[in-house]
């Protein structure tokens, strides 16, 4: 019957200080793992926000190329008026 209390001894003598302290450890190392992963997705969530923020502007910028547009036309248009007013005082200050 001795035998059988030295198996078990030597049994839960391996357990308790070999597979217990390895378990612990690599258990340990999945907790690190896991809080780095998450610590970089909370960072790459915040660059996803501010990636956000700032294409954000884009539609107003869009909008604004569009009004630029009709300015343009709109610049070209007083520029050809400015001409003739031009032309017609220097007619004016000819025959006066």
């Amino acid at each position: 019957m001795t035998a059988v209390y030295w198996i078990w001894g030597i049994t839960l003598a391996v357990i308790s200080f070999a597979v217990v302290p390895l378990a612990i450890y690599l258990l340990h190392r999945t907790l690190k793992a896991a809080r780095s992963i998450e610590r970089y997705a909370r960072e790459s969530l915040d660059a996803g926000v501010g990636i956000a923020k700032n294409t954000g502007a884009i539609s107003a910028l869009e909008q604004t190329l569009a009004t630029a547009g009709s300015l343009i036309e709109a610049s070209k248009l007083l520029k050809a008026r400015a001409e003739d007013i031009g032309s017609v005082a220097v007619d004016l200050a000819a025959s006066g």
